[in-house]
């Protein structure tokens, strides 16, 4: 019989994971690694330098003196871009960074400890891949894989290697969210039988001008990286969220986050399965990906995720946690025995613990070889759920997770 909130700790967690098949080590540390001394300076290369790398680089900035960190390598198929990050490395540093087009001249470089990885996120999994690969730590952005076949290599390489990645799942670093974690862990709550999540947006955040983005100035063959050949097409380097080569659409762009936030906040880890609809019913411009989405994923602990998303309405962000003896709202942090069955909880909002820069942490486990609080095992979890959900939009069917054989099957 499971417990109210079935609890799963992290320890008891890497056991259950590693009986199933996948290759975990210890909750405490990477061994096998050098670290870096205190006084060794990290060198840092980015790939891809677009619009979340330019976030990345200046919380990177405002962490190098703490951590002794600086980028000294960049890599974008786009002049602009890489331009405009060289530009920006030189100011904070004095120093012209190396800039390369193809991100394995970058990697061929022995002495990057260790790469940021924000392209597109067809680029996320192959280029991690290849990192670990060529030896060196790495940063990646969520969605971590598009295929679960590469985010496995990904999860085995970095595993045999010893390697400290950290994914972009930043709200594992957050105070509040790791104070409500321990809170709803507690079973505060008790049985868990619904979490209810939803976005929406109501403006064209992915039109970005493409005018000045000329095929001169783009490694097109680098940028399609392991994709088909194709003439060079400017709205799928500026505007890719739209196109099917280059993301699996709301699921991977965003509902990344929350099926993470979900398994950090109850202890979970992979769903059993999932089914999705969706459909373009605002956007009627040139996009492959709809512009509404809902998703459902059971869980096996016994409770049921809604995640919908909307790009027609600008309500915001709703998250909730739905209990036998009350309700969660994470928005707000509030806990009330709203909809419970007993009159023993009381109204409460949770404060929020210590946190720290998801940066920061990156780069203190370079030196450390401390698991990062986004390790990839989370990534590979948010893989699966997000891998599984846009199967089951794309295919009308039903698609479930085998964590024994780590694959996604349909029925």
């Amino acid at each position: 019989m499971r417990s109210p909130l079935f609890p799963l700790t992290r320890r008891t967690f890497l056991g259950r994971t590693a009986a199933a098949g996948a290759v975990m080590i210890s909750a405490q540390a990477l061994c096998g690694q050098d670290a870096p001394g205190a006084g060794d300076r990290l060198s840092i290369g980015v790939i891809g330098c677009g619009d979340r790398a330019s976030a990345l680089m200046g919380e990177l900035q405002q962490q190098s003196a703490t951590h002794n960190a600086r980028i000294t390598a960049l890599c974008d198929v786009w002049q602009v871009n890489l331009k405009r990050a060289a530009d920006r490395v030189k100011k904070w540093w004095g120093v012209e960074p190396r800039t390369f087009t193809r991100f394995s001249e970058l990697l061929a470089l022995p002495d990057i400890d260790a790469v940021i990885i924000a392209t597109p996120d067809f680029g996320h999994c192959p280029i991690l891949v290849a990192a670990l690969e060529a030896g060196k730590d790495a940063y990646v952005e969520k969605p971590m894989a598009m295929d679960l076949e590469e985010a496995n290599q990904a999860l085995d390489l970095a595993r045999s290697e010893s390697r400290v990645v950290q994914v972009g799942t930043q709200r594992r670093s957050d105070g509040l969210y790791r104070a409500i974690a321990a809170r709803l862990q507690s079973g505060v709550l008790g049985a868990i039988s619904r979490v209810t999540i939803e976005n929406n947006f109501n403006e064209p955040r992915w039109a970005r001008d493409y005018s000045n983005c000329n095929a001169a100035d783009v490694d097109w063959e680098a940028y399609l990286l392991n994709r088909d050949k194709r003439p060079f097409d400017p709205r799928l380097l500026r505007r890719w969220q739209l196109y099917k080569m280059c993301t699996n659409g709301m699921s991977g762009l965003w509902m990344s986050h929350f099926s993470d936030v979900v398994n950090m906040l109850l202890g979970t880890t992979y769903p059993a399965s999932a089914v999705a609809m969706g459909g373009t019913y605002v956007w009627k411009e040139d996009r492959e990906h709809n512009d509404t989405f809902h998703a459902l994923l059971d869980y096996p602990q016994g409770f049921l995720m809604s995640w919908a998303m909307g790009l027609g309405n600008s309500a915001g962000m709703a998250f909730t946690v739905h209990g036998t003896k009350g309700t969660c709202d994470i928005n707000t942090a509030l806990l009330t025995p709203k909809g419970g069955a007993k009159s023993d909880l009381k109204e409460e909002t949770i404060a929020a613990g210590p946190g720290e820069s998801h940066m920061g942490n990156w780069l203190a486990c370079l030196r450390s070889r401390q698991i990062p609080n986004a390790d990839i095992q989370y990534g590979h979890q948010h893989a699966a759920a997000t891998i599984m959900a846009a199967a089951a939009l794309e295919t009308g069917l039903r698609h479930k997770y085998d964590v024994d054989k780590r694959q996604i099957v349909a029925g």
